[in-house]
């Protein structure tokens, strides 16, 4: 019996004493189970008689034998116990526990998958660098989180796309397509331009799409180079985004906003929505209306539209697009665009409590980390993969809350041992398909089948970390906190390590395959799947040796 199949059961229970008039209250969705903090007070807990007993007019503990009467007689539950105010504490059936191996190994990919956020239509937007240079560790935080948090979301049921919004218009592109100019023709980097060696990269590559461009004007040359070198650096960044293993399924441009006229009809349809007032020449969303503190500048007064509008066409295009939910993931700097951003939801007729979400990130440090030879004044995104791979950076950054500023430490990363995290959970998965490997080898096979063997102290562990890592997933989704799943397959590691050194999976010596290692082998497995889950939704891969 798994946590989300013992929450069915109460549910029932509840329903059912609804039904007998012995209760009066709305039954939730779900009922909270957890594990009791000491294993003699059962194998799990809920405390939903201490939610419901007042709202029913009841005193807790009365409420609580209702319901504890009733669940004592369902299927794989052993027995009830009311302690404390009003808090059940089940135990179950050995057979009832242990059967999870199998239904585990059965499931395989699907376990830990959801439906808690199903029927949402979620847009997530992160990193989205400028594209006038590479990928640093400024962005890595949110590419590492973004992708996680899509993945969790995913599993929990949402329709995700995860979109990438490239700031491809307006005049840093022109500096950016001088500075790879002036470096075609061995000229100074411009005023405010772009020093890196980089550049140089880019202007080759310009030069071998274009191998006549030196020969061109400057003005007739600049529209070919800013476009060459801005589709150079744009593979770039894909490429190393690739390298660390996030896939955006859009990568939406800047520049068609203005081209396509975006622009323009989202301030005619804010100016429906009657939130517009021209002043000065220029022309004002009042998003003080919405919390704001202050009326932000849609158009200019010299007729040029401000970064805010392109903000403001961005929106509605999500809007349009049919995403209900759209989260934006910024960094520490962006706390400003949080209220302008919500203002430019209500403005647009949305709930900014529901149609949009604005996370920000704190910034992160590795300590050691030097500046990139190819960017000069940054931390490169790919030097990093390269010192330290991608799974160690992945997971360091994955296992803590975004809003928490965080140093690595590469030293711990680099280190086969306990104390390095991802070597931790990825020893586990590693040992334990050497263990499937080693008991076949031993003529131990996946057949007959009987929970009641799984005993051990260790297993009953082990298998209450397996039973709760899909309530984990859903709340790490809900929470938009993926760091829950790396702690818990932490926790799940450790329950692993404490049962491989206590349980056999193959016979002593040449002894006889027993059904208790056959039995094992499942559980064996069902730990390998629900590690391998838990690494996937991090980006993290899991090895098959170490």
């Amino acid at each position: 019996m798994t946590p989300e199949e013992l929450s069915t059961a109460i549910s029932a229970c509840l329903r059912d004493a609804v039904d007998a008039g012995q209760i009066t209250v709305d039954v939730p969705e779900n009922v909270r189970v957890e594990r009791p903090k000491s294993r003699e007070h059962g194998d799990w807990a809920t405390n939903i008689a201490l939610q419901l007993g007042k709202k029913a007019g009841m005193n807790p503990r009365d409420f609580a034998q209702i319901l504890a009467t009733r669940l004592a007689e369902s299927a794989g539950v052993a027995g009830v116990e009311i302690a404390g105010p009003g808090f059940l504490n089940i135990t179950l059936e050995a057979g009832a526990a242990g059967e999870l191996a199998k239904t585990i190994v059965e499931a395989g990919a699907e376990y830990g998958k959801n439906d808690a956020l199903a029927g949402h239509e979620v847009n997530m937007e992160f990193v989205s660098a400028n594209p006038t240079g590479p990928l640093h560790i400024g962005h890595t935080r949110w590419a590492a989180l973004g992708d996680s948090i899509a993945r969790v979301l995913k599993a929990s049921g949402a329709t995700v796309t995860s979109e990438y919004y490239i700031n491809d218009a307006g005049n840093q592109m022109n500096i950016f397509a001088l500075s790879v100019y002036n470096r075609l023709h061995s000229l100074p980097v411009p005023e405010g331009g772009y020093p890196g060696a980089y550049i140089k990269d880019l202007a080759d590559a310009v030069a071998k799409a274009h191998p006549d461009i030196r020969s061109l004007t400057q003005e007739a040359a600049l529209p070919i180079v800013r476009h060459a070198a801005y589709v150079a650096q744009m593979a770039d960044i894909k490429e190393t985004l690739n390298d660390f293993g996030v896939e955006f399924d859009v990568f939406f441009s800047e520049q068609e906003l203005h081209s396509g006229g975006a622009v323009e009809d989202a301030v005619a349809r804010l100016r429906e929505q009657g939130h517009i007032d021209d002043t000065d020449g220029a022309v004002w969303l009042r998003t003080t209306d919405f919390g704001d503190d202050k009326d932000r500048v849609l158009i200019r007064a010299n007729g040029e539209p401000t970064y805010f509008a392109a903000d403001a066409a961005y929106y509605l295009s999500k809007k349009d697009r049919g995403f209900t939910e759209k989260i934006y993931l910024l960094g520490a700097d962006h706390h400003g665009y949080v209220n302008r951003l919500k203002a430019i939801a209500a403005a647009a007729g949305d709930d900014p409590k529901v149609n949009i979400e604005v996370l920000i990130g704190q910034l992160i440090s590795v300590n050691g980390a030097r500046l990139s030879k190819r960017a000069g004044n940054i931390i490169e995104l790919r030097d990093l993969i390269d010192w330290l791979g991608a799974d160690a950076l992945r997971y360091s950054l994955g296992r803590y809350p975004a809003d928490s500023p965080m140093t690595i430490d590469p030293e711990q990363l680099k280190k086969n041992t306990n104390d390095n995290p991802v070597f931790y959970v990825q020893y586990a998965h590693a040992r334990s398909r050497a263990a499937s490997r080693n008991a076949v080898e031993k003529g131990v096979e996946r057949t007959d089948f009987d929970a009641t063997l799984l005993t051990h102290e260790t297993e009953n562990d082990l298998l209450a970390a397996l039973g709760q890592f899909p309530s984990v997933v859903a709340q790490a989704a809900t929470h938009r906190e993926p760091h829950r799943v790396a702690r818990h397959v932490e926790l799940l590691a450790g329950a692993y390590h404490s049962w491989y050194a206590a349980c056999r999976v193959t016979p002593v010596g040449d002894g006889a395959v027993e059904p208790i290692h056959r039995t094992r082998l499942w559980l064996n497995d069902a730990t390998t799947q629900v590690l391998a889950n838990g690494l996937g939704l991090l980006g993290v891969s899991a090895p098959e040796k170490m």
